[in-house]
């Protein structure tokens, strides 16, 4: 008995002891897997992790996780209200809860933030997932850009700590403010996708894109195609502004048995479609700096399931495809054009055997057991 009670003692000891880190997004936290990753790396370096979102009328139930959340309702849903209200509810949060570390996710969460760290001389650490100030939303809202770009410049160049999604964004920042960007690469971890080879040899094949359903992501060209594309059925796994626009189209082309929506989903019954698929779309359209340097988690995922990839001609994501050999890159996005893509990466047996040999050692070198090393290193000095 005694030996148990030193055991509790110690335990909560070190319990008390530990960092506090509130991680904030502007999400519900149900499918953000990049975020996901980093909070468990933070949990298992000694941090007690808290990460802040909001929730939904539609959000799914958030499980299964090591660490904290708190998500906020709110009356407004999108728009400057919606970022107004959430940067001050996080604000008069942050203000008022225990913190040693502040992690910002993009810039919509960076004010609140910025403004706690100032006030509670915290250390801040921003992490970029995007070249927010040129997302095809605001390219053709010059106002609305100008002002997030107001707020960029005051607080970016401020930061303690900083990291982004691949190199060309990290230069950019480097070069724009003077804020040294670390790049910490949204790619999933080792253990995250099961094989299943047997369900890929299934008579209808599946062609799968996952992610945010927005402007720009080529998937009204996808749908279209799909009109040519025999033996196979589109599955867009994800939610986003365009989603219903998407799927009238489908149903005003006849394509609902050859096109499916899954909604949004858990990060593990994600996992399990993909790993099912026989190629993984990622075919962003050159709208703006943002999507030229993309570099999505969906291409790692995909290549994590050894699933076979059509990617956009886009710096970024030809380089890895180039680099690897698993897929192929399309030049154009039109419906015939991709049509013929698709077909070539389903049916042609050559291909197939070299992109599936090389598979395997691009999902070796492409880990967030990799990556998470440099992760820790960022935070490393704040514990």
């Amino acid at each position: 008995m005694w030996i148990e009670y030193i055991y509790r003692k110690f335990a909560n000891l070190l319990k008390t002891n530990r960092k506090n880190i509130v991680v904030s997004v502007t999400n519900d936290l149900v499918g953000d897997n990049r975020v996901h990753k980093v909070c468990c790396t933070l949990t298992e370096m000694g941090f007690e992790v808290l990460l802040v979102g909001r929730k939904l009328p539609g959000s799914l139930h958030v499980k299964n996780r090591q660490y904290l959340t708190k998500r906020f309702k709110l009356i407004f849903k999108s728009g400057a209200l919606f970022y107004a209200e959430y940067n001050f509810r996080l604000l008069l949060f942050l203000l008022f809860t225990k913190t040693d570390v502040l992690l910002a996710n993009d810039l919509d969460t960076l004010t609140a933030n910025f403004i706690a760290s100032k006030i509670k001389r915290r250390p801040l650490v921003y992490d970029s997932h995007e070249y927010f100030t040129e997302v095809p939303e605001l390219i053709n809202r010059p106002k609305i850009k100008r002002i997030w770009e107001w707020l960029e410049k005051k607080m970016v160049p401020k930061i303690d700590s900083a990291y982004t999604v691949c190199g060309s964004i990290a230069e950019i920042y480097r070069n724009k403010y003077g804020t040294d960007f670390q790049v910490i690469r949204n790619v999933p971890k080792a253990t995250t996708f099961f094989r299943n080879e047997e369900s890929k040899k299934e008579s209808e094949k599946i062609v799968i894109y996952q992610g945010a359903i927005n402007v720009g992501r080529g998937l009204e060209q996808a749908i279209l195609a799909m009109k040519q594309v025999a033996g196979a059925r589109l599955v867009i796994a994800g939610d986003g502004d365009v989603k219903s626009k998407l799927e009238k189209l489908t149903e005003r082309e006849k394509l609902t048995d050859k096109v499916a929506f899954t909604g949004k989903i858990p990060l593990d019954e994600l996992a399990a479609l993909t790993s099912r698929a026989s190629l993984g779309l990622s075919i962003e359209e050159d709208l703006g700096l943002n999507y030229r340097y993309a570099l999505p988690n969906k291409l790692f995922d995909y290549i994590q399931a050894r699933v076979p990839v059509l990617v956009s001609n886009l710096p970024e994501m030809a380089a890895i495809v180039n680099r690897y050999k698993i897929g192929e890159i399309t030049t154009s996005l039109e419906p015939n054009v991709l049509a013929a893509k698709i077909n070539s990466a389903l049916t042609d047996r050559q291909k197939r055997e070299v992109w599936n040999t090389n598979l395997p050692e691009a999902a070796k070198a492409l880990t967030w057991e990799i990556e998470e090393k440099k992760l820790s290193e960022i935070f490393l000095k704040f514990l």
